[in-house]
């Protein structure tokens, strides 16, 4: 089970692929897929299969399967860790990402800002590569108010909807955790400077949506520090 990006070093180096997307949202991997085939790779070097958990084991279990590598949650990846261990397998795990932005006072003001905004809540969070933690050295302290401004104003819709800065998050179960670590970091201390919880869009009632989220004072010790969000949550430190 192999992350999308990385199917063409594993065929160039002479391996057959086979990629388990995540079942809630497989469309963007299979046109991949598709456009793989369309450039010529033959029938059989690249496949794809669906399923949750179960695919997954049987992807570890399988002999025929020499090697894994995932990139998820800690608590997933540690499973697949071990039952691919114990198979004999070689297994790469990439789990829980805290990506910090370091943002120097010479940097360009405005681009440096749209640059974080965008990765930060691009894709409403929901991608191993968002940053979630930026660190604001010496004068660069002073482009808070820009920042949250710049946060606040951003524009939450559907995937639709192509002026959107954000939509929704993939489930009902993947907002009510967001918001349930928004409500966390805010309990253990942290400021919370622009809520994203609660957050309602025309025509969507129902919709999973969670607004652009900014803390400040964050420290260490604290649970929206220590785990990965996986939403569009942004802070700095204490």
């Amino acid at each position: 089970m192999l992350p999308c990006f990385m199917f063409p070093l594993a065929i160039a180096t002479g391996n057959t692929f086979v990629l388990k997307p995540s079942e809630q949202d497989p469309s963007s991997t299979m046109r991949l897929v598709e456009l793989a085939h369309e450039a010529g790779i033959p029938a059989g070097v690249l496949n794809v299969v669906h399923g949750g958990p179960d695919v997954a084991n049987q992807i570890a279990d399988h002999q025929d399967i020499k090697a894994l590598s995932f990139i998820g949650s800690t608590h997933v990846g540690s499973l697949l860790y071990n039952r691919a261990a114990a198979a004999g397998k070689r297994m790469q795990a990439m789990m829980g990402a805290k990506n910090h932005c370091v943002v120097m006072p010479d940097a360009n003001r405005s681009q440096a800002i749209d640059s974080l905004l965008g990765s930060a809540f691009g894709a409403a969070g929901q991608r191993c590569m968002a940053n979630s933690v930026v660190v604001l050295v010496g004068e660069a302290r002073e482009w808070i108010k820009d920042i949250e401004a710049g946060a606040r104003g951003m524009k939450v819709g559907p995937g639709s909807q192509r002026d959107a800065d954000l939509g929704p998050l993939v489930s009902p179960q993947a907002k009510e955790r967001v918001e349930r670590l928004i409500s966390a970091g805010e309990k253990e201390g942290a400021t919370l400077l622009v809520d994203g919880r609660g957050y309602t869009v025309d025509g969507y009632p129902d919709g999973n949506f969670v607004g652009p989220t900014l803390f400040a004072d964050v420290t260490a010790d604290m649970t929206i520090y220590r785990e990965e969000i996986f939403g569009p949550v942004l802070w700095w430190l204490a």
